[in-house]
């Protein structure tokens, strides 16, 4: 554990709070008026890690939704840990048309970074930004199930993790 410690550099902290924060940008295409309408409360799940030199960890999360403006705007607040580190991360996103766009911090590491993209039904592609960091992600939800991948050419070189509502 000690080398997988090491190898979790400020970028790839960065890289795996990005992927995080995204999945509060899920849509389910429900007939509400907005994006996010549907997923207000409580989430977790699992997922994998994968860092450049081929190693993977497992990640647990759990998250709390608040969605406000008819389903066009959410605040998150995440918490993610895996045998190696933690993170809690903070979003606020809002989306116009099929626009996204927002902010997120992750406040133990005082690191903060830019979202933006497209929704189209259930599924969201969206590039991510923060000090040194960039990559594209994808999330999709169906129902009460999100999946989030991120990829990257970072030391961070992906995020996968399901999550479910309860």
């Amino acid at each position: 554990m000690k080398l997988l410690g090491s190898i979790f550099s400020s970028s790839v902290v960065r890289g795996a709070a990005v992927a995080t924060a995204l999945m509060m940008t899920a849509s389910s295409g429900h007939a509400q008026s907005g994006p996010f309408a549907s997923l207000g409360g409580s989430w977790s799940g699992n997922g994998t890690v994968a860092l450049a030199d081929g190693t993977k960890e497992r990640i647990r999360c759990r998250a709390t939704y608040s969605v406000g403006g008819g389903g066009s705007s959410m605040k998150q607040v995440l918490r993610c840990a895996s045998d190696s580190y933690r993170f809690d991360l903070t979003t606020d996103v809002t989306a116009q048309g099929n626009n996204v766009s927002g902010r997120w911090s992750e406040t133990s590491r005082n690191l903060n970074g830019d979202l933006q993209g497209s929704v189209n039904g259930g599924r969201i592609n969206v590039f991510v930004t923060a000090n040194g960091f960039a990559g594209s992600l994808s999330v999709t939800t169906q129902g009460n199930r999100q999946n989030v991948s991120l990829d990257s050419k970072s030391d961070l070189r992906g995020v996968a993790i399901t999550m479910t509502r309860g």
